[in-house]
């Protein structure tokens, strides 16, 4: 007799959920995509994009100055300001084919130098940490007509928790089920009115996944993110696939040797760039209608540390690529480096606000109206208008 503990261990990997009735992916009303990717431990904005034409840049950032486009090591020019990183070619690529928009100077409405309250303040899409249990992408799912929510990774993140139905899925960090074993498990449970739609679910987005990459997931860091990404795009690229997917990345937590063609965020760069490069393919031509948010808790300090890193900040940047992006340039009211114009003498002035992208990309790519917006998703956000002009 085959025990129901036993279907799940045999599984491993398979599909992951929250709760059994979410496993099987609805079939969405829409073909616009939209990927939710959360950078967590603060990236270091002024690494990844560096303002290279501000005069306060060099000196503000000493060793972590990255030098001027055109020289040896130097940022890979978006604008007259602002720069790449080196180690995001690919992302340049799609800023020259107009597919990536960079926001500078961008924060969420936290104002403090927390992991744990501005994660899950920026998730939870009220105005301060812990305002609700339910995640605004959720609660934006419950709000749009069946477009179908996927967690990519071992947990279903705040951001993607709530009311509304969500499936997730994660590599296998066991051995691969014997076929014959799941064919038996399938006949078995065939007529069972709790398990045979989410068997067969599970069988099918393993069976896509083969082939890809297998073992273990190690702690959803750079390499993990590539995989995932790569999943991401099969998933979302099905007909009758889910229509909106999140990606964690961790490891973003820079205090020290940050400088270095092998430093732990060099590293990261290049995953997060080989990230988005391997969505992109894998969603084939589902990337014209796809919309991806690449966003960070907190950015860091403007000045480098003694231990050649950068601490907690406020302001940071954030990224949005894809298809369905009128990109090819910076957006930014940049409020400059120099000592006046830092927020608590130390941090880049935020001076846009997190959520008006948010609220912009759920326009455009779920189609919610601003009722919704403002009093469901975003509660007491009536201030924040969505982003104007960045979806096409």
């Amino acid at each position: 007799m085959v025990t129901r503990r036993e279907v799940l261990k045999a599984l491993g990997g398979l599909v992951a959920v929250a709760g059994l009735p979410g496993l099987a992916v609805a079939a969405s009303g829409t073909e616009r995509r939209l990927v939710f990717v959360f950078l967590r431990g603060g990236l270091d904005g002024l690494s990844a994009v560096p303002a290279y034409g501000d005069p306060d840049f060099a000196g503000k950032r000493g060793e972590l100055a990255i030098a001027s486009p055109g020289t040896t090591g130097g940022a890979l020019k978006l604008d007259g300001i602002f720069g790449l990183s080196p180690f995001l070619v690919e992302l340049h690529k799609s800023y020259e084919a107009k597919e990536l928009a960079v926001l500078h100077a961008v924060a969420s409405p936290y104002r403090e130098r927390s992991h744990f309250d501005a994660q899950n303040l920026l998730e939870n899409g009220t105005g301060k940490p812990f305002g609700r249990e339910a995640g605004w992408l959720n609660v934006a799912l419950a709000e749009s007509a069946g477009a179908g929510g996927l967690a990519l990774g071992p947990n279903v993140p705040l951001v993607l928790r709530g009311p509304a139905t969500v499936s997730s899925w994660s590599p296998s960090v066991l051995p691969a089920p014997d076929p014959d074993l799941l064919e038996r498990l399938a006949q078995l449970y065939r007529n069972d009115p709790l398990l045979a739609k989410p068997f067969a679910a599970g069988r099918e987005a393993q069976g896509l996944m083969e082939g890809q990459g297998r073992g273990g997931m190690p702690g959803g860091g750079p390499q993990a993110a590539v995989q995932l990404a790569r999943a991401a795009g099969t998933l979302l690229a099905k007909r009758d696939g889910p229509r909106v997917a999140t990606i964690d990345f961790g490891g973003w937590d820079t205090h020290a040797n940050q400088i270095g063609e092998y430093s732990p965020l060099t590293r990261n760069l290049r995953m997060l760039d080989r990230g988005v490069a391997t969505l992109k393919g894998a969603l084939g031509p589902a990337w014209k209608q796809t919309a991806v948010l690449i966003v960070t808790e907190f950015g860091r300090t403007v000045a480098i540390n003694g231990s050649r890193g950068t601490d907690h900040g406020t302001a940071g940047v954030a990224f949005v690529v894809g298809g369905a992006v009128r990109g090819g340039r910076v957006i930014a009211d940049w409020p400059g480096l120099s000592d006046r114009a830092l927020h608590e003498g130390r941090d880049l002035w935020p001076t846009l606000d997190l959520r008006a992208v948010f609220k912009a990309a759920l326009v455009a790519q779920l189609g919610l109206g601003e009722a919704a917006l403002e009093t469901k998703v975003f509660p007491d956000s009536r201030g924040v208008k969505p982003l104007e002009g960045l979806f096409a």
